[in-house]
């Protein structure tokens, strides 16, 4: 059975860092691209970053140059550096990934609050 689990949420003040990690079990972590999403209250979910299977990556324009996502395929996991954390990126975020017969998987979310 396929896990996905965020952590690292937190409440941080404007211009901190966090750092999300997604560990997945139960797939084989490296086939597949991984993405964050977030979804703000009253907000559609939306695509923060991705990385391929080799490496390359995609962010929202509102996250360049602040975010970095990465992945250790040797911990199944993913991770999501947020530096320069400004209050509009308060919100839940999501890991998620799509398998190799199309099923999407998400995690329970965590939640990022940026707030003085």
């Amino acid at each position: 059975q396929v896990q996905v689990v965020e952590s690292g949420g937190g409440l941080v003040q404007p211009g901190g860092s966090l750092r999300l990690s997604c560990a997945v079990s139960g797939s084989i972590f490296s086939r597949y691209a991984m993405a964050w999403y977030r979804q703000a209250p009253g907000k559609q979910r939306e695509l923060v970053a991705g990385i391929s299977t080799e490496q390359s990556t995609n962010y929202a324009d509102s996250v360049k140059g602040r975010f970095t996502i990465s992945r250790d395929n040797a911990k199944n996991t993913v991770y999501l550096q947020m530096n320069s954390l400004k209050p509009e990126d308060t919100a839940v975020y999501y890991c998620h990934f799509i398998n190799r017969l199309g099923r999407e998987y998400w995690g329970q979310g965590t939640q990022v609050t940026v707030s003085s």
